[in-house]
């Protein structure tokens, strides 16, 4: 892997003509940033999946701009080397206008670039985006901010209809000059067809393994996650586990007289 002081886009478009991997991680805090960047985590993401496995709510639509930057900051704080994505919350880029005042925002305090979800409905504000020197990332298959649209969370693009939409969506974003796109819990046939059909950078969650890059929730690598786990995710450590007996025989100490 080439040693880099930090990840660009020109690296990672380098990267994927070099058929190298990109690593992406969701996380939302200073020492999760610290020890991802420090492991050589390529991309951090700073989702608005915080709605739910940070502050336990059901879905990620009450999250707002305030939070998603006060997230960022944290993050951008404990990053040298990953390129950092801030996600665009739900509502925050309604218009153009809206799209490039909280883009912006989220470039102010750090971040590389943005991510927001749709395909051809959101075409004209990624491109107004992106002509605001903003880079922008795409995100099809299933986006949570629309689950009620889509019935729930369930995998997208299984009949050749839907799976034609996505292709085209992801078309439609890179005309506009989204720079990638991240294609969840889709069909790796599918997936595979997109990264085919497409020359901007590809990334997967839960869409198999032909794309530029994955992307997992740093909680479901550490085994962090208390709520629902997809069925791709993968855990790489029981950090629960270890937290949960550490709190517990912290408790037995105090109790017993053995601490402090």
């Amino acid at each position: 892997m080439e040693q880099v002081k930090k990840v660009t886009l020109r690296h990672l478009l380098r990267m994927k003509r070099r058929s190298e991997k990109i690593v992406w991680v969701v996380l939302y805090d200073w020492p999760t940033a610290m020890l991802a960047d420090q492991a050589g985590i390529d991309m951090i993401l700073v989702g608005d999946s915080v709605a739910m496995t940070m502050l336990g709510l059901p879905t990620t639509l009450p999250i707002t701009m305030d939070v998603m930057l006060h997230h960022a900051q944290a993050v951008v704080r404990g990053v040298k080397r990953a390129f950092v994505v801030g996600d665009m919350p739900f509502m925050s880029y309604v218009t153009a206008e809206d799209a490039i005042k909280n883009a912006g925002e989220l470039l102010r305090v750090g971040c590389d670039a943005v991510k927001l979800e749709g395909g051809e409905s959101v075409a004209p504000i990624v491109k107004a985006v992106v002509s605001a020197g903003i880079p922008v990332i795409g995100h099809l298959g299933l986006t949570p901010q629309s689950v009620s649209l889509l019935g729930g969370y369930h995998v997208q693009g299984r009949t050749a209809d839907v799976a034609l939409k996505i292709l085209t969506d992801a078309q439609a974003l890179e005309a506009a000059g989204a720079f990638g796109v991240l294609l969840e819990n889709i069909p790796t046939e599918v997936a595979k067809t997109i990264a085919e059909q497409t020359s901007f950078l590809t990334f997967s969650i839960g869409g198999g393994p032909d794309t530029a890059g994955q992307l997992l929730l740093s909680h479901d690598v550490l085994g962090l996650t208390l709520g629902l786990k997809p069925v791709f995710a993968k855990s790489y450590a029981n950090i629960a586990e270890q937290i949960k007996s550490a709190f517990q025989a912290y408790e037995h100490e105090v109790r017993s007289g053995q601490y402090p």
